[in-house]
């Protein structure tokens, strides 16, 4: 597993490049860069504003799209009208 502090300030800015963007999951962060979703909100909040890295943790808390768990859990789901 990496560590945050392995990375340069550009691969720190892809990684919060990535965590804002709503498609790119926890997983796939993970895969790409070898931080789990814990060292990613560590990174986060220690490179964002105290504000920005509120905001960005309520846009993500529960989203189905940053967590593949969810995603597949909900794709499987049958809706009634």
């Amino acid at each position: 597993m990496a560590n945050a502090n392995d990375f340069r300030e550009d691969e720190i800015s892809a990684i919060i490049e990535k965590a804002w963007d709503d498609q790119t999951s926890f997983n796939a962060i993970e895969v790409q860069t070898g931080l789990s979703e814990k060292q990613v909100i560590k990174v986060m909040r220690t490179h964002l504003k105290a504000r920005s890295f509120q905001v960005w943790r309520a846009r993500v808390t529960g989203r189905r799209a940053k967590h593949e768990k969810l995603r597949i859990e909900t794709a499987g789901a049958v809706t009634s009208k």
